[in-house]
């Protein structure tokens, strides 16, 4: 019984599809990805993982172990993604304490925030 839950564990990620399903019933293993934890980590991911989806979507024609591997890297990819939009969320609003304090003319207020701002954008743009 472990030999056979163990061949099934190995072999899982090739199965994509239910036996005799059709089209409109297929029934799809689900992972979940490699995580993103930091931003930096999200960067890594998205830059290695579209570099692994642009091979396989170089291809003449996308076999059934393709479109496998790009469902797996898709949970990655969304991870990763997942974790950048949380970051903007977060550096929108400290922009948005930038602004408000700026507005009060709160010096203090404006030059925590903007550096924080800065920081964090920074990582986003690579400068």
């Amino acid at each position: 019984m472990k030999a056979t839950a163990a061949a099934l564990a190995i072999s899982a990620p090739l199965l994509f599809f239910a036996a005799g399903a059709g089209a409109d019933e297929q029934r799809f293993d689900h992972y979940q990805g490699a995580p993103s934890a930091t931003v930096t980590e999200a960067l890594s991911n998205l830059e290695a993982y579209n570099e692994y989806l642009a091979t396989l979507l170089a291809k003449d024609a996308l076999s059934d172990a393709d479109m496998g591997k790009i469902h797996q890297l898709s949970y990655t990819l969304e991870n990763a993604l997942q974790r950048l939009d949380q970051e903007l969320d977060d550096i929108a609003a400290t922009l948005e304490e930038v602004h408000l304090g700026s507005e009060q003319l709160q010096g203090d207020r404006v030059r925590h925030n903007g550096l924080d701002y800065l920081k964090r954008s920074r990582q986003l743009t690579g400068r």
